[in-house]
């Protein structure tokens, strides 16, 4: 006990200081946004004084103690290492642990304290004008950075905010059944599980959110996660502006701000597809490295959603000086054929000349869809590549035309005179070691001193040849599960 209370008043005494901290800096932000709820019998009226509001918060941590307590227990048997024995008391075994780690208990104990005081200025049959004010001056203190806590929590209190709705009450109710004890097998109640978005709590999760996009560059970024979480509720889109907050931050001088905001056109484009196209375009103008990269690699995702459109984001990353940019964007071109397949296949025709010898490497991903398409190969993709020389395309195609071999001899014979001029010992070489006899017979064919051959033969397989007897019949099966018990 003397190590829960020496622990407990140390990080009593730093929470205090730290709280008083984040609220002064919450409180910059001046004046604050109007509680979404609040009684009808007691008008609220917004605090003249933000020292007054400091020393509130400080005197309702002091005072309510118990309050403390329990969040403080809660967050250490979070935060520290497992124990074998779950009978030790934490703060007897981890004391000098957890006093090396009063900025983690601290952080986490503010976030924890400011959801309470939400859940109490949100309560609907009692909303608290007070504790309104302290914790949204506490959440606009206390997220100021772009990762841990302020994301995932911070993100949990704005939405519930927007909602005006105590946290953690209004997404999280179990459907109810047979196997809940309030269920009424006689009642229906029809439940909608759909969000909807509250006027005032709206405009004062728009007021914090504008706060982060006003900030520096860690609190933009941390604006851009919210986002990017957000989207997925497809009823706050636009109640809370995140399509021109995005459209914004687009153009943010910061590239890591301007790539986080690539992750969220996925989404955005599901919920506001003009704005969307909006976005991209500012985006695709961007001449960062960072975003050039992050839009090459959502680029397939592109694809799926705004079809036509992306296009010619293909063509300009296709033009592109990074290899990274190129290997991404090369790899997306078989995504053409669900659009144009005439414009696919010219596509990679006019790919097998290019400069970057990645993006020669992974046309070779997509010849097997485009030999299925083009049997005859026309544009003679096949011998154009194979004509470059580099190993690794070598390699690629001796595997496919090694496949084809095995599957439709015809197409590998149109292949072969195709090739025809061209060094294809390579070929020969991994043909030998499966089977010397068919690699004679396929060059006696191109000598004009046989016959072309013809695709080998698949052999039957039975299901007794897959296991060491024969399977016994059902009947006898069922006999057998009898007499181990498994049918009780």
């Amino acid at each position: 006990m003397k190590s829960r209370h020496r622990v407990s008043e140390s990080v009593l005494e730093s929470l205090c200081e730290r709280l008083a901290e984040s609220i002064k800096l919450g409180l910059q932000s001046w004046p604050l946004p109007f509680p979404p709820l609040s009684d009808p019998d007691f008008p609220v009226m917004h605090p003249k004084e933000s020292e007054k509001i400091v020393e509130m918060g400080v005197g309702l941590l002091q005072a309510d103690r118990g309050m403390f307590d329990r969040h403080l227990a809660i967050v250490v048997d979070l935060i520290v290492p497992h124990r074998m024995n779950l009978s030790d008391d934490p703060f007897e075994i981890h004391e000098k642990w957890l006093m090396k780690r009063l900025d983690i208990l601290t952080e986490r104990l503010q976030f924890a304290i400011a959801t309470e005081w939400l859940a109490q200025a949100l309560d609907q049959s009692s909303p608290d004008a007070d504790r309104w004010w302290l914790s949204v001056a506490l959440i606009n203190g206390l997220c100021i950075e772009s990762h841990g806590q302020s994301v995932h929590q911070g993100y949990h209190l704005v939405e519930s905010i927007a909602l005006a709705e105590r946290p953690g009450t209004w997404h999280t109710q179990p459907e109810v059944s047979n196997a809940n004890l309030d269920w009424n097998p006689h009642g229906m109640v029809p439940r909608t599980t759909s969000v909807v978005a509250h006027e005032a709590g709206a405009d004062a999760a728009k007021w914090l959110m504008e706060q982060l996009e006003n900030g520096g560059e860690e609190r933009r970024k941390l604006l851009i996660e919210w986002c990017r979480l957000l989207l997925e509720r497809k009823e706050l889109i636009e109640p809370l502006g995140i399509a021109q907050i995005l459209i914004r931050r687009a153009g943010d001088p910061s590239q890591e701000v301007g790539s986080r905001v690539v992750l969220c056109l996925a989404r955005l484009i599901e919920g506001d597809k003009d704005s969307a196209l909006e976005c991209i375009r500012i985006l695709h103008q961007r001449e960062d490295l960072l975003t050039r990269r992050a839009m090459a690699d959502v680029l397939t995702r592109l694809f799926r959603r705004i079809t036509t459109d992306a296009i010619p984001l293909l063509n300009g990353m296709l033009e592109d000086d990074d290899e990274s940019v190129l290997a991404a964007a090369s790899a997306t071109v078989g995504d053409l054929r669900f659009l144009d397949k005439e414009m696919w296949a010219d596509k990679i025709e006019e790919l097998c000349s290019h400069k970057s010898k990645i993006v020669r490497r992974n046309l070779v991903y997509t010849i097997r869809d485009y030999l299925e398409e083009f049997s005859e190969d026309d544009r003679e993709i096949i011998p154009k590549l194979w004509a470059d020389g580099d190993e690794t395309v070598l390699t690629r195609l001796r595997e496919l035309l090694m496949r084809m071999d095995e599957v439709d001899a015809d197409r590998f014979a149109r292949t072969l005179r195709s090739l025809d001029g061209l060094d294809i010992e390579g070929l020969w070489g991994p043909m030998r070691v499966k089977s010397e006899k068919r690699v004679e017979q396929w060059q006696n064919w191109l000598n004009g001193e046989g016959d072309q051959p013809q695709t080998p033969e698949r052999p039957e397989i039975h299901v007794s040849d897959m296991t060491e007897g024969e399977l016994p019949e059902l009947d006898d099966a069922l006999d057998i599960l009898d007499d181990m018990g498994f049918l009780d």
